[in-house]
């Protein structure tokens, strides 16, 4: 068995010997720190969701590459967990449109590594590293069709909006076909009281890209100011990365 993957069982497996523990938190702070410094000069992020196991030939695959373009076109850096499928063809659409592609990364023993797409990407070794590192950039989320790990990330987006943990972000589900079966279960979660009315407004369900993006635009550009904040600049004494000019809101 691979070490990193050893690590991952043992951070699962309750109380161990004090130095696996201590050592468990180093590698934490470790990849904390790493994607902390790589992703500090990307610029504000939209992060999209979607599966790893749609080929390029597939529906889905274009309309992530129309999205990765049009959140490009709005002047914001497209970022994925890194992989193929989906988040590929968001990172691909972003890319060709002349905007900022980024990921943050986890190796999988079953899923390929990085897509090409990709100006800057970190890694990580912990999926809840992973997660803080994709929210902590991001003023936006969209959700493409996916599996347990989108459904993962798009309940987490929506729990932490709805406890105020973040700011109210767009959530955007694209593909109403895919998600009406999902949708269901949440409306029947509100008729039954385990969230409030209040929550069923948390997100927007399209299948248009402009509403998409009129949604997105209009909760985050006009109503925080976003894109017009001057970018830091990265140390080269302290090696932080270089990245492409962020492209210029269409």
């Amino acid at each position: 068995m691979d070490p990193a993957d050893r690590d991952d069982r043992i951070l699962l497996e309750g109380p161990q010997g004090r130095l696996k523990d201590l050592w468990l938190v180093l590698r934490s702070v470790r990849d904390f720190i790493a994607g902390f410094r790589g992703l500090h000069f990307v610029g504000p992020c939209v992060t999209v969701f979607g599966s790893a196991r749609f080929k390029p030939d597939h529906p889905y695959y274009a309309l992530g590459r129309e999205v990765g373009a049009g959140l490009a076109h709005l002047g914001f850096t497209v970022m994925t967990g890194g992989g193929p499928g989906l988040m590929e063809a968001a990172n691909r659409g972003a890319k060709e449109a002349g905007g900022r592609s980024v990921a943050c990364n986890i190796r999988l023993p079953n899923e390929e590594g990085a897509n090409p797409y990709l100006d800057h990407s970190v890694q990580s070794h912990y999926f809840f590293v992973r997660k803080v590192l994709l929210f902590k950039y991001s003023y936006a989320f969209v959700a493409l069709p996916g599996g347990f790990g989108t459904m993962d990330e798009l309940f987490e987006a929506l729990t932490l909006v709805q406890t105020g943990k973040i700011q109210s972000f767009p959530i955007v589900l694209m593909g109403t076909s895919y998600w009406r079966r999902l949708l269901h279960l949440i409306h029947r979660m509100e008729r039954e009281g385990t969230i409030s009315a209040n929550d069923l407004s948390l997100w927007l369900t399209t299948d248009s890209l402009e509403e998409a993006m009129a949604h997105i635009r209009a909760h985050t550009v006009d109503q925080f100011g976003l894109l017009k904040r001057p970018e830091p600049k990265p140390s080269r004494v302290l090696g932080e990365p270089r990245v492409p000019p962020r492209s210029t809101p269409g």
